[in-house]
């Protein structure tokens, strides 16, 4: 199933990926888990022109809306620019690179108005929904429709997307939505069942999640969000109410720039 997100721009998803540093990489296990908030990155890719090119045709992707054939066009132009060879074949291999980034972007930024709290204080509750896919694991299948509270300790590993090609999200619900669904509480979270895993070279070693891909087991976005609103709501707090609402007005103008704009 292709993805596309039509209906961005998506401030949140885009301040996410523009908060990004570039980083060179050899292999796709260099980078990973929660350190993927923090870095962007293809594997194989250890130029700094070949990165920036990359790194623009998925901004474009994400703040514009672009489209996967949209985004192999400027997949060719640079490969053909840099001479880039990379492995894989050029369908998989950009498809990988665009899906993987709207999505997370996509997760990392519908995370941030979840966590929000003044949406917490009225939808507590987070119901898991199965994506569509015409390829789905049972897991995930499983999942579909189960509500828990939003802080569930299983959220930190199958929060989705949960792997390559997972299209699955996640709704928050109030407490009548929760009476709507024919609950009385949230449900219980499924009991995790490991298996262990090695990457090729033995570099990445893990017992992972049963229904989860190797290196999908965390939240987009929680380690950035979780850092970022302490920081900011420890200055807000201290602000009197003028100054605390021009900042975060500064701060989302900052983040929702174009990297060129600050240059």
């Amino acid at each position: 199933m292709t993805v596309q997100y039509r209906d961005l721009p998506f401030k949140e998803a885009i301040a996410f990926f523009r908060n990004k540093v570039n980083l060179p990489s050899g292999r796709w296990t260099d980078v990973w888990k929660a350190s993927h908030d923090s870095a962007f990155m293809v594997a194989g890719a250890a130029k700094a022109d070949l990165l920036n090119d990359l790194r623009a045709a998925v901004d474009e992707a994400i703040s514009q809306g672009t489209t996967l054939e949209t985004f192999r066009g400027r997949f060719d132009e640079t490969v053909e620019k840099t001479g880039w060879e990379y492995r894989g074949g050029r369908g998989w291999r950009t498809r990988v690179i665009y899906e993987t980034n709207l999505r997370t972007a996509y997760a990392a930024g519908r995370h941030a108005q979840l966590t929000d709290p003044d949406l917490l204080r009225v939808r507590p509750f987070w119901r898991y929904l199965h994506g569509g896919s015409r390829d789905p694991r049972p897991e995930h299948l499983a999942w579909d429709g189960m509500v828990l509270r939003a802080d569930d300790p299983w959220w930190n590993e199958h929060y989705p997307p949960n792997g390559w090609g997972c299209s699955c999200k996640v709704v928050a619900v109030s407490q009548a939505d929760l009476k709507r669904l024919g609950k009385d509480q949230p449900d219980q979270a499924p009991a995790v069942s490991r298996r262990p895993w090695q990457d090729t070279t033995g570099a990445r070693q893990e017992d992972v999640p049963v229904g989860v891909d190797p290196g999908w087991n965390y939240a987009p976005g929680r380690s950035v969000a979780e850092r970022t609103r302490r920081t900011v709501e420890r200055k807000r707090s201290v602000l009197p109410g003028i100054l605390a609402d021009a900042m975060m007005a500064e701060i989302a103008a900052a983040l929702l720039r174009r990297p060129g704009d600050l240059e």
